[in-house]
């Protein structure tokens, strides 16, 4: 189990480029089973759970090769299907979360899709009936071994439906998009996500052969084709990234830019983190933070009544970033309501933070109040571990702003969504060490 040691307390200062998106990379990773001919990803983030994924699919067959850092082709011209079967699959499928993103791909090409049960982040219920109902829909027949937590779709052809999502899943929309792509006939997903990630995985199947219409809203609309071809494909900016960017530097009183953030797909993130009373700049593509030497207040509704900031589906703020406006919240002027909506785990962190000397009341499992300190009272260094990839690198910011040394353990789950996030806090002056 890997430890940063981290002394707190020093303003950082310099320039940061933030790393492809995360979510977006494994979706259109995954696509590349839809193909024998070669696919060629750009910005891919060199993190644990990319690199897991890359591994599952090297060894279900696919030919990748690591052009350079950060640049991969993908030829999955040469697949094992029977290697869905083998012992070694079911535990590299169970390790990480968008390993179901290849049942899709897999069932639209050969007819044929299994995972054992995802891993990922505990933060609470992930339920795959989404993907599954969806696929279902779609002429699949589904089965499901409850000794080995197996799941498995097959069908001989797909055709075209009309599919109400029960929710808007990402991961779920992807899947069944995926599949949809090489359907007989018409298909239309309503209730689709609509992310930028999901917008850029449906630009990404269009430069491959498909007919896909509805980008950007809640009804996608494809009209299967029989085969698909390669393609050239870069991933977006992580805007979870660099919403944790802002956060460290407003929390820090640093005076960071981060460049090519691509403003146009940010969505609610800068002007959610400005309810905080962070001052964002829009410089060309980049935001520019200031040191908030007189702090930052909370801004609240135009009544009076106190500031609740909550997670909603695209276009409402991400849940990803509940984490790291909780932990800025603790140093701000006035009180915020954290309403985590989706997830019943994810604010369990916060007994970390009040040991630090934070002002929480811990409402119920989805529910948070902050009261600020306005940098009157600086949080003290601490001990702790890291509990999920967000909640992790919120108390990376906490420790780097916080007086003392910290040591947080556990790092490998910070590491599965920052690359060389250590190596890149050093740069900006951050005193930060890998032990």
């Amino acid at each position: 189990m890997g430890t940063f040691s981290i002394q707190g307390g020093t303003k950082l200062k310099g320039e940061v480029i933030p790393q492809g998106a995360k979510n977006e990379a494994l979706q259109v990773i995954c696509a590349c089973l839809l193909t024998k001919d070669k696919i060629v990803i750009d910005n891919i983030p060199e993190i644990i759970d990319v690199l897991k994924l890359i591994d599952l699919l090297s060894s279900l067959g696919v030919e990748v090769i690591r052009i350079k850092k950060n640049k991969y082709s993908f030829q999955a011209d040469n697949v094992n299907i029977d290697y869905l079967n083998s012992k070694e699959f079911k535990i590299k499928g169970s390790s990480l979360r968008g390993s179901i993103m290849i049942v899709g791909p897999l069932l639209a090409r050969f007819g044929k899709g299994y995972i054992p049960k995802p891993g990922g982040d505990k933060i609470g219920r992930r339920r795959l009936d989404t993907h599954f109902l969806g696929l279902i829909k779609l002429g699949a027949s589904f089965r499901y071994n409850k000794e080995e937590y197996f799941y498995g779709v097959e069908a001989k052809e797909l055709k075209g439906s009309f599919i109400l999502l029960d929710q808007a899943s990402v991961t779920g929309t992807a899947n069944v998009l995926m599949a949809s792509v090489l359907a007989t006939g018409k298909t239309e997903i309503y209730n689709a996500a609509c992310e930028p990630y999901i917008q850029q995985l449906c630009k990404m199947l269009i430069s491959m052969g498909a007919d896909i219409s509805g980008l950007g809203s809640n009804l996608l609309t494809i009209n299967g084709v029989k085969t698909l071809n390669g393609c050239t494909h870069k991933v977006l900016p992580d805007m979870i990234e660099i919403g944790s960017w802002i956060g460290l530097a407003a929390m820090t009183k640093s005076r960071i830019t981060i460049k090519n953030v691509s403003w146009e797909n940010l969505g609610q993130i800068p002007n959610v983190f400005r309810k905080l009373g962070i001052k964002l700049e829009k410089q060309n593509d980049d935001i520019f933070i200031d040191e908030h030497t007189d702090g930052y207040e909370v801004q609240n509704y135009i009544d009076g009544s106190v500031l609740t900031i909550s997670d909603a589906p695209w276009p409402g703020f991400t849940p990803d970033l509940l984490s790291i406006i909780l932990v800025v919240a603790t140093q701000a002027k006035g009180s915020v309501l954290i309403h985590q909506k989706m997830f019943e785990s994810r604010l369990f962190f916060v007994d970390k933070l009040i040991d630090m000397g934070a002002k929480i009341i811990l409402c119920d499992p989805h529910r948070a109040n902050v009261i600020g300190h306005n940098f009157t009272s600086q949080l003290k260094a601490t001990t702790m571990v890291s509990p999920d990839i967000r909640a992790g690198i919120s108390l990376l910011i906490a420790a780097l702003s916080a007086k003392g040394k910290s040591i947080i353990h556990n790092i490998e789950q910070i590491d599965r969504g920052y690359e060389n996030i250590d190596e890149r806090l050093r740069a900006l002056g951050a005193k930060i060490e890998r032990i």
